[in-house]
């Protein structure tokens, strides 16, 4: 039996385990990338295990995400991550050069190579034939220290694509076609893997689009192919020696299958408040919309804003539309202002917003009060954007062009014969705004400004757990929800202890009160609780507040590795309907807890209720060891004695 791509570079990365559905493996990661609001606590984290360079071949730091310069905090981040980058081997991608997907994936991505990044985006490099992985800042720190990534060997899904993509529709279409099938926890442990004569059509940005969205599916990751289009994506970036090809035997066997027939594919829109709550722009067609915002790592390359500009070419915006644009890149940005076409898109009406993540974090650019707003993003969780009582719809750039300009959503085949975009044979390629990092220490410096504070760490177990349920919350409850991230709180990244105030206030405005006046209890959740963005403030929140467990009916992969990472059991019910049995301030217990984390069930009783729960604790055994001593910084600690 042959092997897929990802297969081949899992076996060509593989220090622990064995190819078997299921079972741990360790990678050796060979590039990792971290931005600013998680990198600073990445980075406190690798300063804390004493080692002096990292271990990788490539190790980026970027600046994208705090970029409002309101006070001195995300400055002083700034100074930080870049001295730490310069002492320690890293590579610094200042301000203004760009989102962390985009410019990895033109300047730094290559096939074959595995790549973990601080952020549940990283997959976009999956466009490139990478096998890309979005964990918690400690996993990141670990794996430039030169430790392995420990993942659950996914399943395999197969993606063919059949036919050619019509006028009007686009490679965003294809991934919401996907979360329309698999819904935001249908891909949790698996990899989409793309392939089929409809991939022939697909550019390397149009790949990377498909990949960094299916982040949305809670997959491990999901992977093109490395082959003539790659190829040619690389020269036109000036790195064609970083070519390899890649493509699955004829004979690999795929765990799960699907066909997308690209020709039937319609455009399509993923409506409030989730990524998978897909259906026909045809079927909403005419839906006010008050704001249009065209970037984020998802559809900002050179490609998708030149489609934007010849659509928005001699025309304007409505006049009740407000349109913003954030360019991917410095490459993009420069390309455009060379050939005029910046020009196009600031005369029809567009404000053109810095290079960077912006108005997808919620860091500005959030729309009026009940208003709606068309983007082609990759997330529209209720009050992400910054206003809570806002609508956000999900759509290509194509769509969020024409819409911009008739003042509602439109289906673009009626204004779109064809777009006559071809990806350019060289980019203009100026990496001034990378620092590399010294070839020695030359005893740097180290600036922490007053705002960054060490993070917290916890203890290893006791003999138990006896608390108290200080919030209840219902199904996919996001990493925002637990630990928000607007225009105001993004400044505060390195600074846990202040963050802590806000912990899973978009549910409950009097939980870090509640949690504060009974030194920590336990958090009661449903289904894939802590799907999202993979910051691990999620986790370190909550730690700080003192929660021993979160109890839910399931969990998003990135951040139950994140919870166990912090010491703090990622419990599942056995039996769905206990979770309709607890309340709120109910007097949980754990005995024996030591013993019981040896095995998988766990039985915690209800003391208020006179009951008891069977839960799932579903780790590995080197997982056990994490948790017993109270997180993974306590293990490698543990092991260095």
């Amino acid at each position: 039996m042959g092997f897929t791509v990802a297969e081949k570079i899992i076996r060509n990365h593989l220090k622990t385990g064995q190819l078997e559905r299921g079972r741990e493996i360790g990678l050796k990661i060979d590039q990792t990338l971290t931005q600013d609001s998680t990198g600073t606590m990445a980075y406190l984290q690798f300063e804390a295990m004493g080692v002096d360079r990292v271990k990788t071949k490539k190790s980026v730091a970027y600046i994208d995400h705090n970029m409002l310069q309101a006070g001195p905090e995300n400055a002083d981040d700034h100074l930080y991550i870049q001295r730490v980058a310069k002492k320690h081997g890293i590579y610094f991608s200042k301000p203004g050069n760009g989102i962390c997907h985009q410019v990895h994936l033109e300047r730094f991505g290559v096939p074959g190579e595995t790549l973990l990044g601080s952020d549940s985006h990283t997959p976009t490099c999956g466009g490139i034939g990478m096998l890309a992985i979005g964990a918690g800042g400690l996993d990141v720190a670990v794996a430039m220290a030169g430790g392995e990534y420990f993942i659950t060997m996914p399943r395999i899904v197969k993606v063919e694509l059949k036919g050619r993509l019509n006028p009007g529709v686009s490679a965003k279409d294809i991934i919401l076609e996907v979360l329309r099938i698999y819904g935001v926890k249908g891909g949790i442990n698996k990899i989409f893997e793309y392939c089929g004569d409809g991939i022939k059509s697909l550019t390397v940005p149009e790949r990377g689009t498909i990949t960094n969205m299916g982040a949305e599916l809670g997959a491990t990751t999901s992977i093109f192919p490395s082959e003539e289009n790659t190829y040619r994506f690389l020269k036109a970036q000036g790195r064609e020696k970083d070519f390899i090809e890649l493509i699955p035997d004829k004979d690999a066997y795929y765990d799960e299958e699907i066909i997308i027939d690209l020709n039937k594919l319609e455009p399509l829109i993923a409506c409030p408040h989730s990524p998978d709550n897909v259906v026909n722009v045809t079927s909403i067609e005419g839906t006010k919309v008050n704001q249009v915002a065209i970037g984020s790592c998802t559809n900002s390359s050179y490609m998708d804003l030149m489609k934007v500009a010849e659509i928005l070419d001699g025309k304007t915006i409505a006049e009740d539309v407000s349109l913003v644009i954030s360019p991917g890149s410095k490459q993009v940005l420069n390309m455009l202002a060379q050939n005029g076409v910046l020009g196009k898109l600031i005369s029809s009406g567009a404000r053109i917003l810095e290079c960077g993540c912006g108005p997808c974090i919620g860091m500005g650019q959030a729309p009026n009060t009940n208003g709606i707003s068309l983007r082609t993003f990759n997330r529209n969780f209720k009050g992400r954007s910054g206003t809570v009582s806002a609508n956000v719809y999900l759509a290509s750039p194509e769509v969020a062009a024409v819409s911009a300009l008739t003042g509602c959503i439109t289906d673009p085949r009626k204004y779109v014969n064809k777009l006559s975009i071809d990806m350019p044979e060289i980019f203009i390629v100026n990496d001034n705004l990378i620092v590399e990092p010294a070839e020695v220490d030359n005893n740097i410096e180290i600036i922490r400004g007053p705002n960054i504070r060490p993070f917290p760490k916890n203890k290893p177990l006791g003999r138990r757990i006896r608390e108290k349920v200080l919030i209840k919350v219902e199904d996919n409850i996001t990493t925002d929800h637990i630990m928000p991230s607007n225009a105001k709180l993004l400044p505060y990244r390195s600074n846990i202890p202040y963050l802590a105030d806000y912990c899973l206030t978009p549910c409950d405005s009097e939980f870090p009160k509640r949690a504060k006046e009974y030194n920590g209890g336990i958090i009661i959740g449903g289904h894939n609780y802590g799907q999202g963005s993979s910051r691990e403030h999620a986790a370190l929140a909550p730690l700080y507040l003192g929660i021993k467990a979160v109890m839910a009916k399931s969990f998003a992969r990135i951040h139950k590795q994140n919870l166990i990472n912090n010491g703090i059991l990622p419990l599942v019910f056995q039996d769905e309907s206990n979770y309709d049995d607890i309340d709120l301030l109910d007097e949980l217990i754990i005995e024996d807890i030591l013993n019981q984390i040896k095995k998988d069930m766990v039985i915690v009783k209800n003391k208020t209720k006179a009951t008891e729960y069977k839960l799932l604790l579903d780790v590995k055994d080197r997982q056990r060891k994490i948790l017993e001593l109270g997180g993974l910084l306590n293990l490698m600690n543990f092991q260095n004695k």
